[in-house]
């Protein structure tokens, strides 16, 4: 294999950091408002509010599967990721979010446990849009120092201690290969998912579609409709004047003419 230049080992590193430690430290946190002993019951009790959080689609089906697994299945917070983390922390406890919310990068200033997870989210979630798998060294330093002093407040001296090693490391081909391996999935996934919204767009148009044509259809039906009305009524009256016509041609036959009558009257 190639050997990568420094924006791919900087890629490879932050991934390495976001998908291995940063959760871990999240889940440290996540754990002390959640006891493991105690998520399940803890779930089912919150049953009817996460099941308006999945109505609403803000709680997708995969991670419900999660948190109400088939028996004799249990909750573990083993098995969430960030994303379901933070979201049962700030739809179930009384945690306090980040000034600007839980959806963009806390200001430095900001040294909250919430704080710190929306850190760790923010730049998994940047780094799962980037298309060529490089990160410029600039902002590879900054993110690093910004994540990691989150993970240390989060889950300790330990996990930080494996961040600085981390970050200078050498890597080795298993790893090289698991992260480029990574990067191809995530673009075969994106490009999915932009030929998944392709075909429900094509699939909207087409149910729009069909509901013109039925509309139109409808429209037809009822102006089919009047003019079998008309039709009908059409048919009433020629048939009335047809009746009339019969009437007086009856009426004729049986009438002796005026000029008639009277030459019988002077014959008697």
């Amino acid at each position: 294999m190639a050997s990568l230049s420094v924006e791919e080992e900087n890629y490879v590193r932050m991934s390495l950091l976001l998908t291995g430690i940063s959760p871990r430290a999240a889940r440290n946190f996540f754990d002390s408002e959640f006891a493991p002993a105690c998520l399940g019951p803890a779930i089912k009790k919150e049953y009817n509010k996460l099941f308006a959080l999945k109505t609403k689609h803000i709680l997708k089906q995969a991670q419900w599967n999660l948190l109400f697994p088939r028996f004799p299945d249990v909750p573990d917070s083993k098995t969430f990721d960030v994303t379901l983390m933070i979201l049962l922390l700030r739809n179930l406890t009384p945690i306090t979010p980040p000034l600007c919310g839980f959806d963009c990068l806390p200001s430095a200033i900001e040294v909250t446990p919430a704080a710190d997870l929306a850190r760790i989210k923010h730049y998994r979630n940047h780094l799962a849009h980037l298309d060529d798998g490089k990160l410029d060294t600039g902002f590879f330093n900054t993110a690093w120092n910004d994540i990691t002093c989150a993970i240390d407040r989060l889950g300790g001296q330990q996990m930080k201690q494996e961040c600085d090693h981390l970050k200078t490391k050498p890597l080795d081909q298993t790893n090289q290969e698991i992260m480029m391996d990574i990067k191809h999935s995530n673009n075969e996934i994106r490009e999915l998912k932009e030929s998944f919204e392709s075909l429900k767009m094509s699939h909207t148009k087409i149910i729009k579609h069909h509901a013109e044509v039925k509309q139109s259809h409808v429209m037809l039906q009822e102006d089919y409709t009047k003019v079998k009305k008309s039709h009908e009524k059409l048919q009433d009256a020629h048939r009335k004047v047809t009746d009339e016509m019969e009437k007086v041609k009856t009426s004729q036959k049986d009438s002796v003419p005026w000029n008639i009558r009277g030459k019988q009257f002077e014959w008697t």
